[in-house]
């Protein structure tokens, strides 16, 4: 089986906890989630890899959020990468599948070449979750540090929440004799500590020290989770993306002193939100002059939308606070 085959494990999330350790996990596998994702846009290799990167993690962290909530993350830098933006609509229901989407700001005037991550420059790496109407939206940032934005990741959950993580991800183009494509897989480990305190980092004058799994956990949760690390550091590229070496198979391989146990996976697909309505909605904040602005030689006011390049095409007279429609109503 070539390394672009299909397989029954694509585009899914297993959950798993390691009982002997006191240790939460994920494994992903993307397909074609992460080819919809790309083949909206013309991207540049690098920022490419940092939108597939930024996916897969989106994959890992989204399981974990209730029922109809939404998860965000945003990378922004004053970098030739300007933003990575992602989010994970969880399912409507227990079964059915979640949505991702995910989209890349750029400056193409700028070199687009060597270390996708450096391209990003300094910014931070912002974690938003929506639980839905008549709920205040939390956000955590943390900075842009560690050399990926998996790193990122890593520091958000240990700043933010006290929480030690850690991601082992491969992703990349594959072909094979009968399918081309992106793949992605990756596993995501916590540590679940019994009491979890809040934690300050040093600092000095010229940048703060970040937060570690040291610096939260101690005697035999520290002990557990090194061990459970270290076991993770044998995985290998292709094990992750498979499709050889099911999720399952590499839990067993990687962890079978630690009792893993496996739970129901989560499908996911590509799904975009944006429709006729949001977009009106969207331009609603805007005069009449605004709108006279945005109007095209053809007399219509257009717009895209960045996560799936749907086309919208408006008449100028029905947008804007201003608009004919609204006025009517209030007449």
């Amino acid at each position: 089986m070539t390394i672009g085959s299909r397989i029954a494990w694509d585009d899914t999330v297993l959950p798993f906890q390691l009982d002997r350790s006191d240790i939460r996990g994920r494994i992903a596998r993307l397909d074609g989630v992460l080819d919809r994702v790309l083949e909206q846009h013309d991207y540049p290799p690098a920022i490419e890899a940092l939108v597939a990167e930024m996916t897969l993690l989106t994959a890992l962290i989204g399981q974990t959020i209730k029922l109809r909530w939404k998860l965000s993350l945003q990378i922004r830098g004053d970098g030739p990468a300007r933003l990575i933006a992602t989010d994970y609509y969880a399912p409507g229901e227990d079964g059915t599948p979640a949505r991702i989407r995910a989209y890349a700001s750029f400056d193409d005037n700028r070199p687009l070449d060597g270390d996708p991550f450096k391209l990003i420059g300094k910014g931070y790496f912002a974690i938003l979750i929506d639980q839905g109407s008549g709920n205040a939206p939390y956000q955590g940032i943390t900075p842009i540090a560690g050399g990926s934005l998996a790193r990122c990741a890593e520091t958000y959950f240990a700043q933010s929440e006290q929480l030690p993580s850690r991601f082992a991800l491969s992703f990349g183009h594959s072909t094979g004799q009968d399918h081309s494509g992106w793949r992605a897989g990756g596993i995501m480990l916590q540590a679940m500590p019994k009491a979890s305190a809040a934690i300050a980092a040093e600092t000095t004058e010229s940048e703060p020290r970040l937060l570690t799994a040291a610096d939260i956990l101690e005697g035999e949760e520290g002990e557990n989770w090194d061990r459970a690390n270290i076991l993770l550091d044998t995985v290998e590229e292709l094990e992750l993306v498979g499709p050889s070496v099911q999720p399952t198979e590499l839990l067993v391989r990687l962890f079978n002193e630690e009792g893993p146990r496996v739970f129901d996976t989560q499908p996911v697909e590509f799904g975009c939100t944006c429709s006729d309505d949001k977009v009106r909605q969207s331009l609603s904040i805007y005069s009449a002059r605004d709108i006279g602005h945005m109007t095209t030689e053809e007399g219509t006011v257009t717009a895209d939308c960045q996560f799936c390049g749907a086309h919208y095409v408006f008449d100028p007279k029905t947008l804007g606070f201003e608009a004919e429609e609204v006025q009517g109503d209030r007449s």
